[in-house]
């Protein structure tokens, strides 16, 4: 018995929904669901994997320029 691979996934970030990517013919695109992560809408990743990463670059990039910015003040 074979099983289906599915063809959309949720991507959390620290109970945050980054967004979900699909399964194309090409890897998987992103689609953003937080304004925090619109830099990645449509990105085209090879993996599953490969748009986790992004996702959680995205986040840690811009939860340190909130911190510095916090702090410069």
């Amino acid at each position: 018995m074979s099983q289906a691979q599915s063809n959309a996934y949720i991507i959390e970030i620290h109970d945050r929904a980054a967004g979900i990517i699909t399964r194309d013919e090409r890897g998987f695109r992103f689609f953003s669901s937080e304004r925090l992560f619109d830099s990645l809408e449509g990105r085209q990743f090879r993996s599953a994997r490969e748009a986790e990463r992004a996702a959680r670059a995205v986040f840690a990039e811009r939860s340190g320029r909130t911190s510095s910015s916090l702090f410069a003040n």
